[in-house]
Formats: structure tokens, C-alpha cells, sequence
């Protein structure tokens, strides 16, 4: 395998639909003129047509080798990197590039079996979410216990496993059938408990009545329904029904601009959180975070616990609001929880705040999910709206790591097909869009590191080369840096310890590898990219960019960085 010589400049491009029996005219998918030079920083000349000149057949890159079949029936693009001048007999081959925005599918009763936790995996997702508010610990210990299995018989795949806590929810209680309401309508909410008339429910928080007002809007269910407060006696609240419904059992409760007083962390939560350091997970949601306090105590006793476990704060409070910025930074990463956003908060405000939360994340080096609603109609119908679509596509546009399904995998009848949307979907538009441009503060998240600058060099020789890149690490660090200044090719990160290998299952861009380093450097860099062209995950002849650098030394003396270029 040599070193690629100096000078060398420019290559191919390809670009791809699906199914293999027919071939699809790249220009019939390019852009408005103008939009190479745009995007790739490209320039005119005479006789050049930019990403029209190349006439390759399409190629179908799956997110993993084990998807290649799969990936091949349903997939029809992919992204190609071009060059100035490119052409069949280019010297720099075309990097092999999967799906880059990441998959979080919630288990749940649809999709809480063997089976089905081994088709999400080959259809897409990287990280299965367990729902604390649902279910026992009985049965996530089942689904851990699946997912675990699949890692382990995975060659080149790896699942990650996230608790979402269930958080200081206020609900409403149980009901013998469901209670039809009409606008107009009284009805009251009280802190009684096992009420449950055509006029009256319990709710599960008993200073209820002392954070709502007369005037206040109480929302159900994310707004389904909607209640206003006109008044309130010791233990109970009297509403006029203003959007109607039927009202159901265990149905959340949210007060429009406000948020409970309850502690973000409940007695509950911390009996979930020990059950997730029994089983070693790898991810924490917490919900309802109001202040970076709550993140300091739940690390000092993961810390305590010798856990190594990251927590993903979820910003869905109008209290968190003010605070994101210390939450934030407190944090692992953040996820868009816009349901229960959009009822503490103005519904117009929550587009706003994803790409401000998304933009805050990205400029801090912090991992970032954007949550709910993302394919709702899919939990009853095998298609989405096109709205949908496009949701997912802005989410993929302002840079988020990952997209998040919830009902529609958990308990909808279509989970397989809401993936393989979320996947198409993201693949199409990463295919077609230039990379979020790369924050100008990022650099100071990581200002104490070399590995900083090397991260943002390797990136550019990724862009100018139309490379991908192998980094190798131990700790995940240097490939989620990577991640963040968003490379357009590939980072494959060989690791040689299984828990970072499923860690970097969340990032952005990352195709993480499990693989035993040697004690040699050149014998491990040359296992790597043998690892690589066996799996199909880079041809021969390929370039790709090699990256040492990082926290902690490997066959190295920490005061050594460098960036290779290696033809496989």
C-alpha cells in the first residue's frame, strides 16, 4: 500500500440510483447551473460540465456492509465528491460513501423482538432507544439484552443503546374508557386520587394546583386537546374545554409557557439510571433538564459509579430555554424534544429554537438529535407526508448527528418502512447539499488540544481530495472531533474497544470499526485498510486520509501528530 505522492489532484465523481437494471443519466439529477461552484467551490471552463461530464453508473453505498443487499433494493443515491476537472481516468478514486446522518429507532412492542431488532439494524438504525416512561425493567432488559447479542454477532455493525428517562412528567390518571369532550365544555382536573368521571380526573402531581393560574392554557397530549384554567379550589382545577377530543388515559399534562416544579431528576429516573449502569449502556436522555446543575449531579455519580456512560440532555422545558447554553455545555450532546417544546412554548418559536440548539451544539462539539413527530403519520399509514419528508430533510440540512423515530417504531405498524424513509430521505440530501458550514467559535471548544488544528487540516484534505478517513482511537475522541467539522467523506474509526465502537454509532459521519490494534503501526494501518476493501468499504486504488492524533498516544509519543495520504 504507498503513500500517494505529492501533486496529484483530481478524480472521478459518481452518482446513483438503486435497483441495478436501468442507468440513470446524472444530469437528470443535477442541480441548477452554477451549483457545483457553489457547493464544491468549483469554476467554469470551457467544456467542463461539472457533475454532467461524469457518465458512471449510479452506486448504491449502504450504511453498513451487512446492508448491501438491502441497500442495493432500495437506496438511489449516493453522494459523490467532485473535482476540478475530473475525468474516467482520474487519478484520485471516488471515496465510498454511506448514509452520514445517524438513526435513533424507540423499541417498543412493535419492535421489542429478536427479529425485528435485527431488521432495524440492517435497515438503518444505529441507536435503540429504551422509553422509561413505558414498559418494565423486565422488558428493556430483554431488549438490551437483544441488542447486545447483535454486537456481538455483528462483523462490521454496531448498535448503541440509549436510556430515556421518564423525567417529572404530570399526567393524568387512569380511566375506565375514554371521556368524549367538546369545546364549551367544563371540565376539572383534580389532585384526588382514582377519580375518573365524565367530568372529572386525577393527575399524578400533587402542587399541580399550585402552578397553574386562572387564565392559564393547559395543554393534553402535546395539545390534542386543550383546557383553559378559569378557576381553582384546594385540590382542584376548573377548565372550559376549548379543543375538544376524547381524553384518554395517562395523557400528558403541560401548562403553555410554564414548567412543573417537580425536580428533573425523579426517584424513578434514579432507579432507571442505576438499572443502566447495571447493564452498561451507552447513552443517557434525560428529560426535562432546567439547569446544568441536575447534568453535574447525574455525571459525579456515573463518576462515583465508574460508569462511563455520556448524557444527552433533552431540551423540552420553557425553563431550559435560558439555561441552554450551560446545559449544554454541561452535556454529552442535546436532543430537539419538540413535542413537549411546542406545548411549554409557542409553536412558531420551535423551528427556531432546533436550529438554534442545533447551531449551539455544532459550535460547542457537542452531539446533537433531533426528536418527535419526525414521521407520526407512519405509525397508521405505510407512507408519510411530504411535510414529513421535508422535516427530515431540515433537520439533515442544519447538521443534526442524528433524526430520531419515537411511536413510529415503538408501537406503529410500519417501523421497518418509517427507517428505510428516514434513511433514503437523509442519504438524498446529503447526496445533493454542501456540509453545514463549519461554526467559526468550534475551534474553541477544543482550543487546549493539537488535535483541534489536525482535525480541522485532515477535513480539508478529506474536502480538496475527495478522500475519506481512517482514524484509529481509544477513546472515541478524536472521531467525534472529526465529526464535527463534518468531512464529506467518510471518518472510519477503528477502535479496539467494543464500547467506543457502539458510542460512535450516534455521530455524524462516522462508520465506527471494531478491530484488535497491534503492537506494530504499520502492521495495524495496513490491517485497517485490508479491513476496508474486504467489507466493501473502499475499493483498491482508493486514497484515504490517515489521522494521528488525539487524548491519548497510540504507537506514538503524545507529542506527535500526523496526516498521511495512503492508496489502498
Amino acid at each position: 500500500m504507498a503513500q500517494a505522492a505529492a501533486g496529484l489532484t483530481h478524480g472521478p465523481v459518481a452518482a446513483n440510483p438503486a435497483s441495478g437494471s436501468q442507468k440513470i443519466r446524472v444530469d437528470k439529477l443535477r442541480p441548477a447551473r452554477g451549483f457545483e461552484a457553489k457547493v464544491f467551490g468549483l469554476t467554469e471552463k470551457k467544456g467542463h460540465r461539472g457533475v454532467a461530464a461524469v457518465r458512471s453508473e449510479l452506486q448504491v453505498i449502504p450504511s453498513s456492509s451487512n446492508s448491501l443487499d438491502q441497500a442495493e433494493e432500495q437506496d438511489q443515491y449516493v453522494q459523490g465528491i467532485p473535482q476540478p476537472g475530473g475525468t474516467s481516468g482520474a487519478i484520485w478514486s471516488k471515496p465510498t460513501v454511506g448514509r452520514k446522518t445517524k438513526i435513533v429507532c424507540t423499541i417498543g412492542p412493535s419492535t421489542n423482538t429478536k427479529e425485528m431488532i435485527w431488521q432495524l439494524a440492517e435497515a438503518g438504525m444505529n441507536v435503540a432507544r429504551l422509553n422509561m416512561s413505558h414498559g418494565d425493567h423486565a422488558s428493556h432488559q430483554k431488549v438490551i439484552d437483544l441488542v447486545k447479542e447483535y454486537n456481538a454477532q455483528s462483523k462490521d455493525n454496531a448498535i448503541a443503546i440509549m436510556l430515556d428517562t421518564k423525567g417529572p412528567e404530570v399526567r393524568s390518571g387512569d380511566l375506565p374508557q375514554p371521556i368524549p369532550l367538546k369545546p364549551g365544555q367544563e371540565f376539572t382536573f383534580t389532585i384526588r386520587r382514582g377519580v375518573g368521571t365524565a367530568d372529572c380526573v386525577s393527575v399524578n402531581y400533587d402542587d399541580f394546583v399550585n402552578d397553574v393560574e386562572a387564565g392559564d392554557m393547559l395543554l393534553v397530549d402535546g395539545g390534542m386537546m386543550s383546557f383553559l384554567v378559569k378557576s381553582k379550589t384546594e385540590d382542584s382545577v376548573k377548565c372550559e374545554v376549548v379543543d375538544g377530543g376524547e381524553l384518554m388515559s395517562r395523557r400528558h399534562l403541560n401548562v403553555r409557557g410554564k414548567s412543573a416544579t417537580l425536580p428533573s431528576i425523579t426517584e424513578k429516573d434514579w432507579d432507571d439510571i442505576k438499572f443502566g449502569v447495571d447493564n452498561e449502556i451507552d447513552f443517557y436522555a434525560v428529560s426535562f433538564v432546567k439547569d446544568a446543575a441536575v447534568v453535574h449531579e447525574l455525571k459525579n455519580y456515573l463518576k462515583d459509579a465508574g460508569a462511563d456512560i455520556h448524557v444527552i440532555v433533552k431540551i423540552e422545558s420553557a425553563d431550559s430555554i435560558p439555561n441552554l447554553h450551560s446545559i449544554i455545555t454541561a452535556s454529552d450532546g442535546a436532543m430537539v424534544a419538540r413535542g413537549d417544546l411546542g406545548a411549554e412554548l409557542p409553536i412558531e418559536e420551535v423551528p427556531l429554537l432546533q436550529e438554534e440548539i442545533i447551531g449551539l451544539c455544532r459550535s460547542m462539539g457537542k452531539a446533537v438529535i433531533v426528536a418527535t413527530n419526525m414521521l407520526e403519520s407512519m405509525i397508521v399509514h405505510p407512507t408519510p407526508t411530504r411535510a414529513e419528508v421535508s422535516d427530515i430533510a431540515i433537520a439533515v440540512k442544519e447538521g443534526a448527528d442524528a433524526i430520531m423515530l419515537s411511536g413510529e417504531t415503538a408501537h406503529g405498524k410500519f417501523p421497518l418502512k418509517a427507517v428505510k424513509v428516514m434513511h433514503t430521505v437523509s442519504l438524498r440530501m446529503e447526496a445533493t447539499i454542501a456540509p453545514p458550514p463549519t461554526p467559526a467559535n468550534l475551534g474553541q471548544a477544543f482550543k487546549n488540544h493539537m488535535s483541534e488544528m489536525f482535525a480541522y487540516h485532515a477535513t480539508k484534505v478529506s474536502n480538496n481530495l475527495g478522500t475519506s478517513i481512517v482514524v484509529f482511537t481509544r477513546t472515541g475522541f478524536m472521531a467525534i472531533l472529526l465529526s464535527h467539522y463534518r468531512p464529506r467523506g467518510t471518518i472510519f474509526a477503528f477502535t479496539n474497544e467494543k464500547k467506543i465502537q457502539q458510542r460512535l454509532a450516534l455521530y455524524q459521519g462516522v462508520c465506527p470499526i471494531h478491530m484488535e490494534f497491534s503492537a506494530d503501526a504499520e502492521e495495524t494501518f495496513n490491517n485497517a485498510l485490508t479491513l476496508l476493501q474486504t467489507q466493501g468499504l473502499a475499493k483498491e486504488g482508493e486514497h484515504v486520509a490517515v489521522v494521528q492524533s488525539g487524548k491519548q498516544p497510540i504507537w506514538r509519543s503524545e507529542s506527535t501528530h500526523n496526516i498521511q495520504l495512503r492508496k489502498i
